[in-house]
């Protein structure tokens, strides 16, 4: 076994449980954005661009995020204590990954400050509530 391969085991649990547990973070993280994008007049049906231009940053700052922070690890929701803990790292990481690259010309940004309190809080109290409940559930 390489290096890289034992790392990717100790970082990514390859159950299917494991899957699930990904597209239930995906459906968070992309509900929340959707929500705020609904909440300052902008209509993912007919603005899908700009919504997928809001959300791939973020999207690409979880992938990071969640190896990193093991959030995807074998245990990393055995206790609600630890999915809490993994899943609000791994936000707080992921969304600093993403407003650094939406400050960046590829994507729309120039946000306030206070966007980055605000999406980085909700991402936290989000992403908590659905580890929180999987790990309740096992």
């Amino acid at each position: 076994m390489s290096n890289a391969d034992g790392l990717l085991r100790s970082r990514v649990n390859r159950s299917p449980g494991t899957a699930r547990l990904a597209l239930g973070d995906l459906l968070v993280m992309v509900g929340f954005l959707v929500m705020g994008e609904l909440r300052h007049g902008v209509n993912p049906v007919t603005m899908p661009g700009r919504v997928a231009g809001t959300i791939t940053p973020f999207l690409v700052g979880w992938v990071v995020a969640a190896f990193v922070v093991g959030t995807y690890a074998p245990g990393a929701t055995r206790t609600v204590r630890t999915a809490v803990q993994r899943a609000a790292g791994a936000w707080v990481l992921a969304a600093a990954v993403g407003l650094a690259l939406r400050s960046t010309e590829i994507f729309h940004g120039d946000a306030p400050w206070t966007f980055a309190l605000v999406v980085t809080a909700t991402g936290v109290v989000f992403f908590s509530a659905w580890r929180a409940t999987v790990a309740s559930l096992r």
